[in-house]
């Protein structure tokens, strides 16, 4: 059934807050893995600020400018004449993988050259892989959180039931509340639905996601969020993933630094997210591009989802894992993390 958005009354929320604390959302020790799959809702229409590369030049990565040099516009994928965002991507699960749990994060701001209600921050429309949309509601707390600039807002919904029975493939995400047009801030929005699954070759691997919305500013730069009661052995392998809003190439002053128990720090980096530009606008697995997205815009101008290697970091051992990000005054806001450490060696 397609939905239109113009006839559907304004999504029910469970209620919203400027600042949700991160917390676990979801544990399991098992073998397999953590998946994603991921995309932008907003891109670049037109070079606003002299100077800046084209637009096809920042899409493909091969110009550096930010959101708030372009005006945007919205990414729209589909053929619906009802809906006017929508993106793809590939949520790529093992053959014979059983899934355990799904989380659909999505999110954006309100406020560049138009004013979009909240309203609908808690709606997105779901296909799966062959199907057709789908609404789907968030059930928990909803960030939204307004300053000067900007209105931005990260909303979640389990939809385990849905990805179990469709499996993997193409997800087509729709409707996400996001405004266009241009600011000082810019545009910016996006979504990733997050998989745990369950495969008997795997190796066995702590899985846990956490959620919140956590925003870095000048008076608090720092933000740490520890899974504890995690035994890591020594010389686990392991990875982070990260969904974070507002992140802009090039202006750099972020990081994330990984702690297994007492043990030293290792910084996070790899060739698609250098030291000190982490949140830099990528939706990459390990460095590389990840699995296959619609459009598949090198530069979000805007949104992280990012899987980074931990392994460095897990080399000693210890009874949990702590993130600390970190900023020199970008500004850029949290939505989630998803872990997988290796449980035995």
């Amino acid at each position: 059934m397609t939905l239109s958005p113009s006839a559907a009354a304004p999504a029910p929320t469970p209620g919203e807050a400027p600042r949700v604390p991160f917390a676990e959302r979801y544990r399991a020790t098992q073998h397999g893995g953590i998946v994603r799959a991921a995309n932008s809702a907003a891109t670049c229409a037109s070079p606003v600020s002299a100077g800046v590369p084209s637009c096809a030049a920042v899409r493909r990565g091969t110009g550096t400018g930010t959101n708030g040099d372009y005006e945007m516009t919205y990414v729209d994928v589909d053929d619906d004449p009802n809906t006017y965002n929508s993106s793809r991507a590939e949520l790529r699960l093992p053959a014979g993988a059983r899934v355990t749990y799904a989380r659909l994060y999505w999110g954006g701001n309100l406020r560049v050259g138009e004013q979009k209600p909240p309203a609908d921050n808690g709606r997105v429309l779901v296909a799966e892989p062959g199907g057709r949309y789908k609404e789907v509601l968030a059930d928990t707390l909803v960030g939204h959180r307004r300053t000067r600039l900007t209105d931005g807002y990260t909303a979640s919904a389990d939809v385990t039931g849905l990805v179990a029975r469709s499996g993997g493939g193409l997800y087509t995400v729709a409707q996400l509340n996001v405004a266009r047009g241009h600011s000082p801030a810019g545009a910016w929005g996006g979504w990733t639905l997050v998989t745990a699954y369950e495969h008997r070759r795997e190796p066995l691997r702590h899985l846990v996601v956490m959620d919140g919305y956590e925003a870095t500013t000048t008076a608090r730069n720092t933000l740490r969020f520890t899974a504890g009661d995690l035994p890591v052995p020594p010389g686990a392998a392991g990875s982070v993933g990260v969904v974070a809003y507002n992140g802009d190439r090039g202006r750099g002053g972020e990081s994330l630094a990984v702690r297994a128990g007492t043990g030293p720090e290792a910084g996070v980096r790899d060739r698609a997210n250098p030291v000190g530009d982490l949140m830099n606008s990528t939706i990459t697995d390990h460095g590389r591009p990840g699995p296959r997205r619609v459009p598949s815009h090198a530069n979000t101008l805007g949104y992280d989802s990012d899987v980074y290697d931990i392994a460095p970091a897990l080399r000693g051992g210890g009874d949990s894992v702590t993130l600390r990000f970190t900023d020199r005054g970008e500004g850029y806001q949290l939505g989630a993390v998803f872990l997988q450490t290796d449980a035995r060696r």
